[in-house]
């Protein structure tokens, strides 16, 4: 079996743990790298557009040599005057393929997008709401609105099965 070489574009425990969970799952030999990817977006990523791109921009930074990378970002976005959270992968193949992938929403309390639209960055405003500190790290700021019943791996790993599951379908 031809070893696939792979890249997570990301340094963040919570995303890395997402993708290794889903590939171990997978029939496929696997060497995973993690890979400091920039996003090229905003830091808080301010519509389901940018937060895609970001993504993108996360698994096309870290393709390199690999036969794919994977790009997950988190962002917000606003509909009916309500803030939502959102994530968003990609999968960036060296033969030219992408493909792409959401996964859960869910509004955020007022007292949290308010000070989104001061310009802070979630994961600090999700450790002030929480009184904890590195939210973004593990629990993410989904693991807090749902009091645990999902984490931010989960939400990711969700998304990360929906790209694998696009590149293998278009492999075949």
């Amino acid at each position: 079996m031809k070893k696939i070489r792979a890249a997570i574009a990301s340094k963040n425990p919570a995303k890395i743990n997402a993708v290794s969970s889903v590939i171990a799952n997978l029939e496929l030999s696997v060497d995973l790298s993690a890979i400091d990817a920039e996003s090229e977006v905003s830091a808080q990523p301010f519509s389901q557009q940018e937060t895609r791109q970001g993504a993108v921009n996360r698994a096309s930074n870290a393709l390199g040599d690999y036969d794919f990378a994977i790009g997950l970002e988190g962002g917000v976005y606003e509909m009916e005057g309500v803030l939502y959270l959102c994530n968003w992968g990609a999968l960036a193949a060296k033969d030219g393929r992408l493909f792409t992938a959401a996964g859960a929403q869910i509004p955020l309390p007022e007292e949290i997008a308010s000070k989104l639209h001061t310009g802070i960055e979630l994961g600090p405003v999700m450790d002030d709401y929480a009184n904890e500190s590195g939210i973004r790290q593990h629990k993410g700021a989904i693991g807090i609105l749902t009091g645990g019943f999902v984490n931010r791996g989960e939400m990711f790993s969700h998304v990360v099965k929906l790209l694998i599951g696009q590149y293998q379908r278009d492999s075949d």
